[in-house]
């Protein structure tokens, strides 16, 4: 497998439904590109984050999403998720504050378990439908992880790993980041769960072939879905792909 001077990476959100599918056909479809490449979380920063990044002159791209957007997700999450044969659910986010369940990922990462609760809060949101801004629902996937309850739910007092949360976020700055997943291969950038298949011919040294962007959805009508209901998620910084 080619190994360019940095080790290739992609930008994960536990907030995103098009992170969730790129994690599924990554651990799924590519595991060994999986193991591979370098795990970032990536969300949109509360006021306490915000301020660290403004110290550095970090401006992430965070825009809202317009009522149409929000319409359009709620499709094409039906779309990909009968493709792939599952169900998923939208939850409602009011208020939400995205350092609970990503600053608590770090802490699981430092254990050894980081994966593992990725795929734990993932589930949690996406098919149980339960809220991850929440502690209760955190430091319950870290209970069931065998994990320290406390520190991973209550991760966001934690100064350094606030920190560190912030030097997360400034390397998707610096890497062009604008929306996820994306995926950096050295000089390389893809964008979108559709650029998962050319991200892993370039992991892999590999050349891409015809036909590995799928877009024979493109062009469809279907209405809005049953088993996805609408939620108040305003829409990942940049856009979901």
């Amino acid at each position: 497998m080619a190994k360019p001077k940095k080790q290739p990476r992609w930008y994960f959100s536990l907030r995103s439904p098009y992170a969730y599918f790129a994690y599924r056909d990554l651990t799924e479809r590519y595991p060994d590109v999986a193991d591979a490449i370098e795990w970032i979380p990536f969300w949109e920063p509360d006021a306490v984050t915000q301020k660290l990044l403004d110290a550095d002159g970090v401006e992430l791209p965070i825009v809202p999403m317009s009522r149409a957007k929000n319409f359009y997700i709620l499709q094409d999450l039906r779309r990909l998720s009968k493709l792939r044969g599952f169900e998923m659910t939208v939850p409602v986010d009011r208020d939400p504050n995205w350092e609970i369940s990503h600053l608590g990922y770090l802490v699981a990462q430092d254990a050894g378990k980081g994966r593992e609760y990725i795929d734990a809060v993932y589930r949690a949101r996406w098919i149980e439908g339960k809220d991850i801004t929440e502690r209760a629902t955190i430091a319950a996937v870290a209970e069931q992880l065998g994990l320290d309850a406390d520190a991973v739910a209550n991760a966001s007092d934690d100064d350094e790993i606030r920190a560190r949360g912030a030097a997360a976020l400034t390397r998707s700055y610096k890497d062009g980041l604008f929306g996820v997943p994306f995926f950096v291969h050295g000089f390389n950038k893809f964008f979108g769960v559709d650029r998962l298949k050319p991200y892993v011919a370039a992991v892999r040294g590999e050349d891409p072939v015809e036909g590995d962007i799928d877009q024979s959805w493109l062009g469809e009508f279907i209405e809005l879905p049953e088993l996805v209901t609408p939620g108040g998620d305003g829409g990942i910084a940049g856009g979901c792909a």
